[in-house]
């Protein structure tokens, strides 16, 4: 028998997957507070959207020039930031708890988020900085996820071909356009050039 495959967001499904084990720490640790909390699975979700942040990173500054070097993150920011202006400011929601931030916010020239920074020291120095791998640089973490796969996958993001919509995050305002229940389940309209 023949399984036939079509192409697969692996990597917003791998940001699904661990919005889902952030949704389950929320049964533990309220969402809408507790922004210096820290513990072992905090410290596991900081490092693994930090992980996938990277790669995603590197796919996308790629993806606009394969002959491109960079492969840290303040190597990506002149080449995210001039082919995605908005990508800096970007906002990104968690409605059921009252969150807006913007994640990459004060990413500049040769300066990495703070979240970035603090998931270095907790992978690299953990038994002195484990404190820093907080829920505060966790949903920074995947909310800096959230916006870079969304615009790793910018053409389905505009069409809604993002099959599953997230539980937790969603965009601001200004580039919401429109949710659907389709055969596949819940996907939304997302345009990344507003």
């Amino acid at each position: 028998m023949t399984i036939h495959r079509a192409t697969s967001l692996g990597h917003w499904n791998y940001f699904l997957a661990l919005e889902e084990d952030l949704e389950r720490l929320s049964r533990y640790v309220d969402l809408s507070g507790n922004d210096d909390a820290y513990s072992i699975e905090i410290a596991r979700l900081l490092l693994n959207a930090c992980a996938e942040v990277d790669v995603v990173l590197k796919l996308l500054v790629k993806k606009q020039d394969p002959s491109t070097t960079a492969s840290t993150v303040n190597a990506y920011y002149p080449e995210i930031s001039s082919k995605h202006p908005k990508f800096i400011g970007f906002e990104v929601q968690l409605p059921r708890y009252g969150i807006k931030h913007q994640p990459w916010i004060h990413w500049a020239e040769g300066t990495p988020p703070v979240w970035w920074s603090d998931h270095n020291k907790v992978k690299h120095h953990r038994d002195r900085d484990f404190q820093r791998a907080t829920l505060k640089n966790c949903l920074n973490a995947m909310g800096g996820l959230f916006v870079a796969a969304l615009h790793l996958y910018e053409e389905e993001a505009k069409t809604g071909g993002n099959l599953q919509m997230p539980r937790l995050f969603n965009v601001g305002n200004g580039y919401f356009g429109g949710a659907s229940l389709g055969r596949f389940g819940n996907s939304f309209v997302c345009d990344l050039s507003k």
